[in-house]
């Protein structure tokens, strides 16, 4: 089984709103960068660093719950639930981390 692409590809839609969602955390960080630079109050830094940390791990919440609704579904359906179960298994281990 090749874990490379997604086994149900995601929506049109449901791919423009994780790129929006991932543009604007992008800006975050862009964000965080020129208050580093401009030498801001060390607090109001950490609190953009939360807010990006927390629209970031919004996005991989929305992609394993894709994966889990779609791809893991889709593969127990077909008889390939163990392989892509352990790797389900190992990806929110992975995930949990941050």
């Amino acid at each position: 089984m090749d874990m490379d692409k997604p086994i149900v590809p995601r929506e049109a839609e449901e791919t423009k709103q994780i790129l929006n969602r991932l543009k604007r955390v992008e800006g975050q960080i862009r964000g965080i960068q020129q208050m580093v630079q401009d030498d801001r109050y060390c607090t109001d830094i950490l609190v953009q660093i939360s807010a990006a940390n927390s629209a970031l791990k919004k996005v991989g919440l929305e992609v394993l719950e894709h994966h889990t609704k779609h791809c893991v579904m889709d593969a127990a359906s077909k008889g390939d639930g163990d392989a892509v179960l352990d790797d389900l298994v190992q990806t929110i281990r992975q995930f949990s981390k941050t």
